[in-house]
Order: C-alpha cells, then sequence, then structure tokens
C-alpha cells in the first residue's frame, strides 16, 4: 500500500474504530470466500493500533489477525493456490510470494489493496499441527470524526 504519506501507510478516511473494524471483517469475510476449501476459520476480533507519527487520540489502524484449518490437511496447498490465483481478480496485488526465513520456510503470501486500503499476510504453516493459514490484515490510517476519541478494543 503506497499513499503520499511520509511512512508508506495510506490515509483511509473518517471512522469511528468501531465502524472501521466492522468493514475489516467484511474484508476477511471476503478473503475467506476466496479460500474455497471446507474448514474451520478462527473466531479472532478486528483490534485497534497506534499509527506511526500520529496523535494516538485522533488516528488509527485495524488490524484483525485470524487462522484457517482445512477440514483436510491436503486441502492447505489448494486454499493457499486459491488465494494466489483469486485475490488479483478482487483488486488484490500480490507483492511478495514464497518461503519465508523461518525453520520451517513457510511459504507467505503478502497482498494489497490498495482501493481498501488494507494489506494481508498470509502464512502457509504446513507442518503445524492441524495444518492451517494464518492470515493478518491491517488497515491505511483512518482519522475519528472531529469531537471523538479513538476507541481501543
Amino acid at each position: 500500500m503506497t499513499d503520499d504519506e511520509s511512512d508508506g501507510v495510506p490515509f483511509v478516511g473518517t471512522s469511528t474504530s468501531l465502524d472501521a473494524a466492522d468493514t475489516m471483517e467484511k474484508v476477511s469475510g471476503g478473503i475467506h470466500d476466496l479460500i474455497g476449501v471446507k474448514g474451520k476459520a478462527s473466531e479472532s476480533l478486528p483490534g485497534v493500533t497506534d499509527c506511526s507519527g500520529k496523535d494516538t487520540q485522533t488516528h488509527f489502524r485495524i488490524f484483525h489477525p485470524w487462522s484457517f484449518a482445512p477440514a483436510s490437511a491436503g486441502d492447505l496447498d489448494e486454499a493457499m493456490e486459491r488465494l494466489k490465483r483469486e485475490l488479483p481478480k478482487q483488486g488484490w496485488e500480490i507483492v511478495e510470494y514464497g518461503p519465508n526465513t523461518s525453520k520451517n520456510r513457510n511459504i507467505t503470501l503478502t497482498a494489497d489493496n490498495d482501493k481498501k486500503k488494507v494489506s494481508v499476510k498470509v502464512i502457509k504453516m504446513a507442518k503445524n499441527d492441524p495444518p492451517k493459514l494464518s492470515l493478518d490484515l491491517v488497515s491505511g490510517c483512518y482519522k475519528v470524526p472531529d469531537g471523538e476519541e479513538v476507541e481501543r478494543f
């Protein structure tokens, strides 16, 4: 995600943190739909974090970590391949794909959606028990409406 901001974090717009979290859950749901194999997603909720270099009372980012464990371990590769193939069709740009530097050399996919101002990092954790995809989404910076403060959760 790129924008005019000096730290490379785009400005999303004005929103309350609750509304921004709802938006992030919808983005996560869209990614979940793209996985396209049977399985179980974790039930984690989005949270609020600071925007680097911005007033913490008025600016924030939303993060949403979750995971997906396919019903069959054999479907893990298919789930990752589907994301690699389908995310670009939904406006995502894959900016990184390949093994990471962990001991297990897990395959990592990082994609940015400039329209939604969200980035996702997906790690295929094939050696976990059970095998799963670990997903971390993070938004650009939001500003709360005038007269309001950031709600933290």
